[in-house]
């Protein structure tokens, strides 16, 4: 199954334009099988999300993009998280001790928000984000090649704040998850696979190839008129 795993919902992140109910309408749409909400600094639509989430059969996973003193970080699994900034290492720290999972977003995003080269002195992390719909394409480049060093999963987001950019670029999970103990399970196990939405379906990135030719050129004139050098 597809799922974007990294999504602001308007309630709780402020630049989004999006409401719960029309996200997943669009992701249904395009074949999604579930969605992640990962609102900037706040886990605040988790009840109403579960709930939206058992009324319409929709699976719906609430983590958040926690902004580290060394930039954004992406985690589930957590019951709280800390109201202030700290550093990525010790926010790692606390996702792990509580049993969950976390990866690096748009680490190489020119609005300073990424890990960048903190990639490498960093200890946990499960993966990097090497498709993000907001970000822009030499950007996600790099952070495979990253990924590919350091050998971490492989995430693919649409990051969305606006309709257009709804499942633009998902993860791809081997297996149907609908609770977020199937999801952390799935998701430890490491074998998910970045994907892109282009001609009406989705298209699982070989990361191996990603940046060479041909593989590069074969999707990416689905992905360069809407991968955008800013976020939303």
């Amino acid at each position: 199954m597809f799922i974007d795993t990294h999504m602001h919902e308007m309630t709780y992140s402020k630049d989004s334009f999006l409401k719960l109910d029309e996200m997943v309408e669009i992701a249904r749409g395009k074949g999604l099988g579930g969605i992640c909400i990962t609102d900037h600094d706040s886990m605040g639509l988790k009840e109403y999300a579960q709930e939206y989430s058992e009324r319409t059969g929709f699976p719906i996973f609430v983590g958040i993009e926690f902004f580290s003193l060394q930039g954004d970080i992406v985690a589930f699994g957590i019951q709280d998280y800390p109201k202030e900034r700290i550093s990525a290492q010790d926010f790692i720290d606390l996702v792990k001790g509580e049993g969950g999972v976390c990866f690096a977003a748009h680490p190489f995003r020119n609005n300073n928000r990424g890990l960048e080269e903190c990639l490498r002195k960093v200890r946990g992390l499960d993966g990097l984000e090497v498709l993000n719909g907001s970000t822009s394409r030499a950007a996600c480049r790099k952070a495979a090649d990253y990924a590919r060093e350091l050998g971490l999963f492989t995430l693919g987001s649409s990051d969305c704040h606006v309709p257009e950019k709804v499942g633009l670029c998902a993860t791809y999970f081997p297996e149907e998850v609908r609770t977020m103990q199937e999801f952390l399970r799935v998701f430890k196990e490491g074998q998910m696979k970045p994907a892109y939405y282009c001609g009406g379906e989705y298209h699982i990135l070989d990361i191996k190839k990603y940046g060479k030719e041909p593989d590069y050129c074969r999707f990416d004139p689905c992905l360069e008129p809407r991968l955008s050098q800013t976020i939303l």
